[in-house]
């Protein structure tokens, strides 16, 4: 069961990408320990989590035969080595290659691509800002019994 839901979660068409991208096992000095828990079974780990919607308190471990701590710490690992972006770019190129995206209608959104504050100065510009009266409290009854 546990080999079926990594193959389901991580097929081996998806693998076959992800897995040159997946940073190179560290090298113990002592050796000995644990055995290192399997790339592609916490990548399925993963893949579930995102599509599930669910925490990592609530992965089922017994489905991958990891850990929770080991998908969260290697979750972890990846993301600061911007294992997420190559894999992304990755399929992109992959899609591109094979005519399936079409470059010419794509946009940039701003949760995409974040904004400078400030930008850049072309001059003195008109304030658009409401007029200061307009902002203040303005109570009809206090202006009739006056």
């Amino acid at each position: 069961m546990v080999e079926e839901m990594i193959r389901t979660w991580a097929p081996d068409d998806f693998w076959q990408v992800a897995q040159p991208l997946i940073p190179a096992q560290p090298v113990r000095r002592q050796g000995g320990g644990k055995r290192r828990a399997d790339d592609r079974a916490v990548l399925a780990a993963i893949v579930y989590l995102v599509q599930a919607g669910c925490s990592w308190w609530k992965l089922p471990t017994q489905m991958f035969g990891i850990s929770r701590s080991t998908a969260h710490r290697r979750f972890t690992q990846w993301t600061a080595d911007g294992l997420w972006e190559r894999l992304h770019q990755q399929f992109l190129h992959r899609l591109g290659v094979v005519s399936e995206i079409d470059w010419s209608r794509a946009m940039v959104d701003s949760i995409a691509v974040r904004a400078e504050k400030g930008g850049i100065s072309r001059g003195q510009t008109r304030s658009t800002a409401a007029n200061p009266a307009a902002r203040s409290m303005y109570c009809v009854t206090a202006v009739v019994y006056r």
